[in-house]
This record gives C-alpha cells, sequence and structure tokens, in this order.
C-alpha cells in the first residue's frame, strides 16, 4: 500500500504528468458541460398555439388553444414566445394583429381586456380639428376591394338638378382609415374568410364634415363615389390637406341646406341657463 502511495506522489512531482492529467480533467469537464447544455437546449417543453387564425380583438378561449412541443433552447431563443397557456386564456388579440393558423402566441401579440385601446385611431390619424366620416360602400364602389386603409382617395359627386345631371370632383386627398365590413370587423385583418366593404373610414376637417353630412341628407339623388388613385397619387399626399375640388359642387351642396347661425346656438345655451337659473 505504501509503494503505491509512494509512486502516486511521485508521479504527481512529475510536471508533465501534472499536465496531462489537468488536460484529461479539462476534457471531461468541457464534455460534460457541453453535454449539459446539448440536452438542455433540445429538452422538449410544450407551448401553446393558434389552432385557428385568430382576428384582432378576438377573445381567446380553451377551444382556441393547441399545445405543441418544441425545444426549450428554441423558446429561450425566441424571447417573447409565450409558453404558459395561462398567459393566453381569456386574453385579447391585440388590436390590428391577425394570429395565423398554427402560430405561437408571443407577448406582443396578446393584451388584457383593460390595455385594449380606447378607441380605434391614434391622434397622428384623427388630429384634432379632424373628424372621422363613414361612407356606406360595398363591393363594386370598393372597385373590388381595391381602397385598401393608407391609400389616398378622391371624392366624386353625382347628382340631378333639373333633370341634368352633375358629376365631378367633390373633395381630394383623403387618406382611408379602415376599410370594415357589416359587423364593424376589418376587411383586410384575416385571410381566413372573404369580408365584405360596407364602410369606408377616414378624417377629413369639421368643415367639410359637415359638407358630407349634409350631402348625406339631402334628398335630391346625392351620390359620393369614392375614386382610388395609383400608388404616386398616394406617395404625394402625405403634405397635402384634404380640401374641395370644386366650388361649384360645394355650392349646389349647400344651396339644399340651412346652416344654423353661431348666434342662434349661442343664444339658445343661454335661454337655457337662464331658464336653469330661474328656475332654482
Amino acid at each position: 500500500m505504501q509503494n503505491i502511495i509512494v509512486k502516486i506522489k511521485e508521479l504527481l512531482a512529475n510536471k508533465n504528468t501534472v499536465i496531462i492529467l489537468g488536460t484529461i480533467a479539462g476534457v471531461i469537464v468541457l464534455y460534460m458541460g457541453y453535454n449539459w447544455r446539448i440536452n438542455e437546449a433540445i429538452e422538449p417543453i410544450s407551448v401553446p398555439y393558434a389552432k385557428v387564425e385568430l382576428s384582432s380583438r378576438t377573445q381567446i378561449t380553451s377551444d382556441m388553444i393547441g399545445y405543441m412541443s418544441v425545444p426549450k433552447g428554441f423558446a429561450k431563443k425566441s424571447g417573447n414566445l409565450i409558453q404558459n397557456s395561462g398567459q393566453v386564456l381569456n386574453q385579447f388579440v391585440a388590436y390590428g394583429i391577425t394570429i395565423p393558423k398554427n402560430s405561437f402566441f408571443f407577448t406582443d401579440t396578446i393584451m388584457t381586456k383593460d390595455k385594449m385601446p380606447k378607441t380605434t385611431f391614434t391622434d397622428e390619424e384623427v388630429k384634432n380639428g379632424y373628424t372621422v366620416y363613414s361612407l356606406a360602400v360595398d363591393l363594386h364602389t370598393t372597385y373590388g376591394n381595391s381602397i385598401v386603409p393608407g391609400n389616398y382617395i378622391d371624392l366624386y359627386l353625382k347628382a340631378e338638378d333639373s333633370g341634368r345631371v352633375i358629376f365631378g370632383k367633390f373633395i381630394e386627398s383623403i387618406k382611408v382609415l379602415d376599410v370594415r365590413d357589416e359587423n364593424g370587423d376589418k376587411v383586410f385583418e384575416t385571410s381566413a374568410e372573404s369580408r365584405r366593404p360596407k364602410q369606408l373610414l377616414f378624417a377629413v376637417p369639421d368643415d367639410l364634415y359637415l359638407l358630407l353630412m349634409k350631402s348625406q341628407f339631402v334628398d335630391s339623388g346625392i351620390d359620393v363615389i369614392p375614386v382610388p388613385r395609383n400608388a404616386t397619387y398616394s406617395d404625394k399626399q402625405g403634405d397635402k390637406s384634404t380640401k374641395v375640388s370644386s366650388d361649384y359642387i360645394r355650392d349646389f351642396v349647400l344651396s339644399k341646406t340651412a346652416t344654423i347661425p353661431d348666434n342662434v346656438v349661442k343664444n339658445s345655451n343661454n335661454n337655457s341657463l337662464n331658464t336653469n337659473i330661474g328656475n332654482e
């Protein structure tokens, strides 16, 4: 036994032996570490995925969620991949987002109800002094769904006056905010179903909003028709303002309606206030 101990001490006293043993130990450690990392990376974990295509604002229920095994390393590299179905169940698809069928869920595609936007449009889309207008359309008047959000269009007006037809450009350079179907859903947010356009939404200055509303309520057969333009037109309209194209058409619409003078509105408000004070 003592001979063995002596020989071991002699081997350890030899620098070459120490180097060899240290190298072997290092290789073993590296191999074990590498093998551990590989096993961890390929270890399968179960993550939720969408069994059907999910449109914006859809509340996610259990029957919409499936589970798929993926390598743990893949989930880590994905960063914002949701791995727990509890983070998805009963939550909502973020506004303006469509989750394709068989797609994983990510944190930026899911929202809680209280974080859903309170309004559809941002301050950038609808500036102060502008009002959103909804123009009734169909598949024909949108040129077979050729008008999409972000396009700039013109509005033409058709009317009859003393047996004569009036037709011309009414308002120009209008940015389309959205196209909705009869249920108020976005026409272009999904490819899983074909949605037919019913509303064309855009924002115009308040005075033009009043003008459009007046044209809508006139009984003399006035039709407002959206007309799409090419890509170059849309690209160059960003710095141009929305405006009336024809003074004649504007005056024609105004001639069919009446304008409430500001002083009438103010006097009405003052009389209402005085009446309330008198009643008190």
